[in-house]
């Protein structure tokens, strides 16, 4: 599988990476799909401490135990969980991502962590404390490099400018171009990689995604969707499923260093895979995808 440089790191990441968030909890099928992701040329690991109350991470550990080198872990922080209570606070400071890295290097089973990412953050944070713990991680050797997962905009140029970050984990695809206006030209200016999440729009983009688009999704009504699936299923014309053309679609930015779909079956993991070996997408393929969706707009989330 084609290998993109993570910003200016030397870190050289699968184009599909595997989304663990949807991996589930049994640690058998868990660990089953993230070997089949290895063995099918995937290095690129995204999971995070919130996700299953830090199961995620353990699983992540287990599956890679004995194969540490040969895969990037990516994981995240900011989002505390307080003893004893439901849900969580979001918690920025210095003082606990310089706690919380230890519990998932723990869970993990390893003794750094390749990628270590905000999960999150507003305009109103104490930024430049974030930065001073991720550099400080950095020259411990617990931590190689950092980056923010963030769809603000507003966020994002505050991190580019100030901070020594290599990427952006943001949610992209033909359904929500909403990087296209912003985030993606910035980046691609000052060589930070996006990493695209959510190319497959929580399943609509697939060919069995049809149940999918029974509700709205972001700019469109559930009335809008069937119709502009049926459009993208004609657009492909056999070259691509559905799937593949969504996922080669986010890849066609150049500031796309590694998209993230997420499997909960090898099956679907296979599937998102095959787009490594579908043919790129033409300019004037884009463009007509282009035509038929909508440039959306960051509006709340700035």
């Amino acid at each position: 599988m084609k290998r993109n440089r993570l910003g200016k790191s030397e870190l050289y990441v699968s184009e599909i990476g595997l989304g663990c968030m949807s991996l589930g909890t049994d640690e058998a099928k868990a660990v089953s799909i993230i070997h089949e992701a290895l063995e099918l040329g995937i290095n690129f690991l995204d999971t995070a401490d919130l996700y299953d109350a830090g199961r995620n991470e353990e699983l992540v550990g287990k599956a890679i135990r004995g194969r540490r080198a040969d895969v990037i872990v990516a994981t995240k922080v900011g989002n505390r969980r307080q003893l004893g209570q439901e849900g969580w606070t979001w918690d920025p400071s210095k003082a606990y991502i310089l706690s919380a890295v230890k519990e998932s290097l723990r869970r993990l089973g390893t003794d750094y962590i390749d990628l270590y990412q905000l999960h999150g953050g507003t305009i109103e944070d104490p930024i430049d404390e974030t930065i001073d713990a991720f550099e400080e991680l950095k020259k411990e050797g617990l931590i190689r490099y950092y980056g923010i997962s963030s769809i603000r905009p507003n966020v994002i140029r505050q991190y580019v400018s100030r901070s020594g970050i290599v990427s952006v984990m943001s949610q992209y695809s033909m359904l929500d171009r909403r990087p296209e206006e912003e985030t993606l030209p910035l980046l691609a200016e000052q060589e930070v990689s996006l990493i695209a999440r959510g190319p497959l729009a929580g399943g609509i983009l697939t060919e069995s995604g049809e149940s999918k688009a029974d509700k709205d999704y972001l700019d469109y009504s559930r009335e809008e969707l069937p119709p502009l699936r049926r459009k993208l299923l004609e657009l492909t014309g056999g070259a691509r499923t559905l799937a593949q053309t969504a996922i080669r679609y986010a890849l066609s930015d150049t500031a796309v260093g590694v998209v993230i779909p997420g499997a909960s079956s090898i099956d679907q993991l296979r599937n998102n895979v095959s787009a490594a070996d579908a043919p790129p997408l033409a300019a004037e393929e884009r463009e007509a995808i282009r035509a038929l969706t909508k440039a959306n707009r960051y509006v709340a989330h700035r």
